[in-house]
């Protein structure tokens, strides 16, 4: 093992080489290690992947930061003690619909070490998960140093997360279909728990979980199964479109794309400007990425280094035009396993003693073969063992994940197994034609319906609402009640009852829900005595045209109320019948966190 090197970064004294036609010392082969005819520094030799793995380490620890981030600064507020939609009482519905009992299949419906802990603070469990993930997180990140252990921890910390944050993690699966948009599965085939109408329902989809099965690929010894990541993945996403939106067969998706996707940014303003023939040119681009360029994993060395450029360019094109969260940057991550050390190299220093050099002694090491023999030691026994049935584990459950995506009713989004190792993935299998948003109002008027009511906007961290405000640009970070605010838009409150809940929160001017919003129009003042929704149809303004000139972003028409206006006293027993806590009013309201 090098010296002072990410001692936990790598197996014992063992290269990870792919077997590649040209990697030996023909004419197009890079120089052995320690080669230099010229006087020149050494280049590294392809086939081994001693660099490409702390860069992998140090990618999937960065999302892994930025997601425990989001849910400690979130968390509270959407799933507390005071939540939005509390867990507390999720596990309490799941535990009573497995009569009261904290079993096997409760376990089995929700895995999350919360089972374990005590419930009466679950704010202090919530914070507790997510600082341990950041910490651990933030230490593979900067030493670039994990094990299999490490990165278990993070994946059960996640998962535990994932697993009580309901709708707030993923796509609303309320029926089988959101309107206007993606496909959502039912859960019937994961456990019989969501018969019972107490358990709300779980989440499935662009969440962090639905890519646990990286974490393990991770690990040494663990390659191929990343590139197997790197390969399901994205055919996956082609096919759901293809088979999806008449507009993906049309070559017209993006026409509408970067207006009515969930949190547009300001590049999305001037990309949806862009004459036809560009939106037809990225559509085709994106079934040519998705469908074709897999393939050349299997084609050689250059051809797969090509596949992950290509497909890292174009998740960053993603990245620029949408705050999609972390989503791209997450599946940025399997594709880094394309490129071996001669690849990555120019990403680290050449000094003596550098992590470069170490790997370039080992490789003239193993071109000498100099290696020692440390073929039957009992941690390498140990850890082979635990990859074979890893690698068994995985294989058995993708095996309905094969199915689905042979099949022509494939389901987007969906897990096959409650911890979510291997999954089903596509995105924007259908694009929304136009934007609808909800605007939440209040107002001090003592009569809601009085002509001289003034009624005053509240607006989100990043979605839109003033038509003013510019686009905000925020990923890989994720505002999680804005994004869900946006699927909300194409159904009714009814469908959405957290909705309600924020509005009572509202009314109460409380401080825990006014921390996810961007303006309190009631701050330090008395909280309003009424708030309303409004529904509304928003458009991108044109440049240049009599909007944009007045500074507008944004054009709207108002389609009619979203719920009617809402008083504290009117949401009493509907707030009594969901368990949910009544808020009680404040004198003078909080300004909104930023």
């Amino acid at each position: 093992m090098p010296p002072d090197g990410p001692v936990m970064a790598a197996p014992e004294k063992q290269l990870r080489k792919r077997k590649v036609a040209d990697a030996g010392q023909g004419p197009g082969s890079p120089p052995a290690p320690g080669f230099d005819p010229a006087g020149f520094p050494a280049c590294l030799r392809a086939g081994t992947f001693w660099l490409t793995r702390i860069v992998l380490l140090r990618a999937l620890a960065f999302i892994y930061f930025v997601a425990f981030l989001v849910a400690f600064h979130q968390n509270k507020q959407l799933i507390g003690d005071r939540g939005l939609l509390p867990c507390k009482a999720y596990l309490q519905s799941v535990q009573q619909h497995f009569q009261g009992r904290v079993g096997w299949d409760a376990v089995s419906y929700a895995p999350t070490v919360l089972w374990l802990l005590d419930w009466s603070h679950m704010d202090s469990n919530l914070d507790a998960l997510a600082l341990l993930g950041l910490g651990i997180s933030s230490f593979i990140l900067v030493t670039s140093c994990a094990n299999m252990v490490l990165m278990a921890v993070l994946w059960v910390l996640y998962m535990s997360l994932v697993n009580v944050g309901q709708i707030w993690m993923g796509i609303p699966a309320s029926g089988n279909r959101v309107p206007g948009d993606f496909p959502v599965p039912s859960l019937d085939s994961v456990s019989t728990a969501q018969e019972d109408p107490h358990v709300p329902d779980c989440s499935v989809g662009l969440s962090m979980a639905d890519f646990q099965n990286h974490a393990w690929s991770m690990q040494p010894a663990g390659g191929s199964r990343v590139v197997c990541a790197v390969w399901s993945a994205v055919p996956t996403r082609g096919l759901i479109k293809i088979r999806g939106d008449q507009c993906w067969r049309d070559l017209t998706c993006m026409d509408f794309h970067y207006e009515t996707q969930p949190v547009p940014n300001p590049v999305a303003y001037f990309l949806h400007q862009s004459p036809w023939w560009v939106h037809r040119f990225e559509t085709l681009s994106n079934h040519f990425l998705e469908l074709v360029v897999p393939f050349f994993i299997f084609l050689g060395r250059r051809m797969c280094l090509l596949h992950g450029a290509l497909q890292i360019l174009f998740q960053v094109v993603l990245i620029v035009s949408g705050n999609l969260s972390f989503l791209n940057w997450l599946t940025i991550v399997p594709s880094i396993a394309c490129f071996d050390d001669a690849a990555v190299g120019f990403l680290f220093s050449s000094g003596p003693g550098s992590l470069k050099d170490q790997v370039l002694k080992l490789q003239k090491e193993e071109a000498q073969e100099a290696w020692p023999t440390l073929t039957h030691g009992p941690g390498r026994v140990v850890r082979q063992a635990v990859n074979l049935a890893l690698g068994i584990l995985v294989a058995w459950l993708s095996i309905p994940v094969v199915l689905n995506l042979l099949s022509p009713k494939q389901l987007m989004n969906s897990s096959f197994n409650p911890l979510r190792i291997v999954n089903t993935y596509g995105a924007f299998g259908s694009i929304t034609r136009e934007r609808t948003e909800i605007i939440l109002q209040g107002t001090a008027s003592p009569n809601a319906s009085a002509p001289d009511a003034v009624w005053e906007d509240y607006e989100f961290k990043c979605k839109p609402g003033d038509l003013r405000r510019r686009p905000c640009l925020v990923s890989p970070y994720h505002y999680r009640l804005d994004w869900l605010m946006w699927f909300a838009a194409f159904q009714t409150y009814e469908q959405h009852e957290w909705v309600i809940h924020l509005a009572g929160k509202l009314l109460a001017n409380d401080a825990e829900a006014l921390s996810l919003l961007d303006l309190n129009p009631f701050a330090d003042r008395d909280p309003p005595r009424w708030v309303r929704g409004e529904h509304y149809r928003y458009k991108f303004s044109r440049p240049g045209g009599l909007h944009a000139a007045e500074g507008k972003w944004w054009i709207r028409k108002r389609l009619g109320p979203y719920f009617p206006p809402l008083s504290l006293r009117d949401l009493r027993g509907y707030f009594r019948s969901r368990k949910w806590p009544h808020p009680g009013p404040t004198q003078r309201g909080p300004a909104p966190v930023h």
